[in-house]
């Protein structure tokens, strides 16, 4: 059809937005590997970048294609695309949970990462095997639920951390704040000929150089890690370290759940956006760019990101997806990662995520039942103690502690007693991609006054705490920390119990306004 655009204007801000936002979660990939698992640059550069490129590369076309696909379906000219990219938890845990350990046991770069990505095979699975349950699970779960479980994420991840970064470079950071409330979210923007993407790049990398917030020797040593290391096939003895995988495999199966049902949460998003793409082919997509990429040396995961909503709002198409993909791809190929980020200031383009966290907020509230808003409120309490969660344990890290009894270590009484409920953290935290969608279940159910859903939803956190999956930082079955999680829902599910017993004896119906 001659009238889909492959490039659109919106098309320049939105590639900049979710080339950074990817970037910024590649760029705490290498420093975590480098840094922290402490595995050579080189090894880390030539082997695990290109693949990781790769598969972001090879999300970003096949969405592009869903999306001209499904132009072509309706005859529409406003379709956007799915945005593509990393699994931020997922990098996290499977640094910190295999190859952190395992590297310090071994010393083998190889060995750890071939281990990392039958962990990443096993997580593709799920979303394969998922991708035929996709379409029955968005029936069964409330829309509010996902849309408010992926709205607290995008706040506390997508939003806070960026504006954290915001707050450290106002002079930058401030410009750029205001021009997207007065181009993205006023009705009459400024400077409507410039795209207001590249207008944010132009004036905030400006303001920082003349401010001497960026400096010229950063761009000369950015420049020295320049090389050319294509995705390479990396099949060799790969599973011949399977049964040195399995002990890992189960903590697999949580962030399985967890980003299959974080790809639901963003189908739906897009739905209600007027872009209704088929979850089954989102699901293997993203199975199939992770199993891809993981032959090409990369354990990291790729799924939808956040922000679809915001990108529409901006007026992006197709043409994103492509050039923000192949964006990364050219850097991680060429190491060049470092050289962006000397030319142009991150404060400058994080706003821009602010920005989408704003949206995604803002289009639960405009889609979701008004009597339905106080379950919004109730899917944000684990994101945000997952947010807390993981900067408390980082800010521990770096000052070389950890929660725990022996030396060198801070016990959770103390932290208790200073006023920050660490074990509640751990608990609430752990797990929030599942825990946010089953309260949320929990709270729309008896809003509805349905009780069935909240005790199904009930009887289902029992179980998947009763192994560990929510709650807990370890797999286990019944475990101790996990059991009065498991007799809460218990009780939850027996008073809904007593509630719909109420229903029927006084023939009260469901709540619909």
């Amino acid at each position: 059809m001659g009238n889909i655009k492959f490039w659109k204007k919106g098309d320049i801000a939105a590639s900049f937005g979710l080339f950074v936002n990817v970037l910024t979660d590649f760029l705490v990939m290498i420093s975590l590997l480098i840094g922290v698992v402490g595995m050579p640059s080189e090894f880390v550069f030539k082997r695990i970048v290109p693949g990781f490129g790769f598969a972001v590369l090879l999300s970003g076309i096949i969405f592009a294609y869903f999306a001209y696909q499904l132009a072509k379906k309706t005859g529409r000219t406003d379709v956007t695309a799915l945005p593509s990219g990393s699994s931020s938890p997922g990098i996290f845990l499977i640094v910190f949970v295999i190859m952190l350990p395992l590297y310090h046991q071994t010393q083998d770069a190889v060995f750890t990462t071939t281990v990392a990505v039958i962990w990443g095979f096993v997580e593709a699975a799920i979303l394969f095997l998922g991708a035929f349950l996709g379409e029955t699970i968005r029936k069964i779960v409330p829309r509010t639920v996902l849309l408010a479980a992926l709205a607290g994420l995008a706040f506390v991840f997508l939003g806070m951390n960026p504006m954290l970064q915001s707050f450290e470079m106002p002079v930058v950071a401030f410009v750029a704040l205001i021009i997207i409330f007065m181009n993205w979210l006023s009705k009459h923007p400024i400077l409507k000929k410039i795209p207001t993407g590249l207008l944010l790049i132009v004036v905030g990398t400006a303001i920082a150089w003349i401010a001497g917030y960026q400096n010229p020797a950063d761009v000369t040593e950015a420049l020295k890690s320049f090389g050319f290391n294509p995705p390479m096939l990396h099949l060799n003895g790969l599973f011949d370290h399977f049964n040195a995988a399995l002990p890992y495999l189960l903590t697999a199966v949580p962030l399985g759940l967890a980003n299959y049902i974080f790809n639901l949460e963003n189908v739906e998003a897009a739905a209600v956006s007027g872009d209704e793409y088929k979850t089954r082919d989102v699901m293997l997509a993203n199975g199939f760019s992770t199993a891809i990429g993981g032959l090409c040396g990369n354990p990291f995961p790729v799924t939808v990101y956040v922000g679809h909503a915001g990108w529409k709002e901006v007026g992006a198409g197709l043409g994103y997806s492509i050039a923000s993909s192949v964006a990364i791809f050219l850097l991680s190929i060429f190491s060049l990662m470092g050289l962006l980020l000397a030319i142009v200031p991150i404060a400058a383009i994080v706003p821009m995520l602010v920005f989408i966290a704003i949206v995604t907020g803002h289009q639960v509230v405009k889609e979701s039942p008004k009597f339905e808003a106080p379950a919004i409120f109730v899917c944000f309490f684990p994101w945000v103690a997952n947010w807390a969660l993981v900067a408390v344990n980082n800010a521990l890290s770096a000052a070389g502690m950890s929660v725990g009894d022996a030396a060198g270590q801070v016990s959770s009484v103390a932290l208790h007693n200073a006023g920050l409920f660490y074990d509640g953290l751990v608990a609430l935290g752990n797990g929030a991609p599942i825990t946010s969608v089953l309260w949320g279940c929990i709270a729309v159910f008896t809003i509805r006054n349905t009780p069935i859903g909240g005790i199904i939803a009930a009887l289902l956190a029992s179980a998947l705490t009763f192994i560990g999956a929510i709650h807990t930082s370890t797999i286990g079955l019944a475990q101790a920390t996990a059991m009065p999680f498991v007799l809460g829902y218990l009780l939850i599910a027996a008073f809904l119990a007593y509630k719909l017993y109420v229903n029927k004896k006084d023939n009260i119906g469901p709540v619909t306004e």
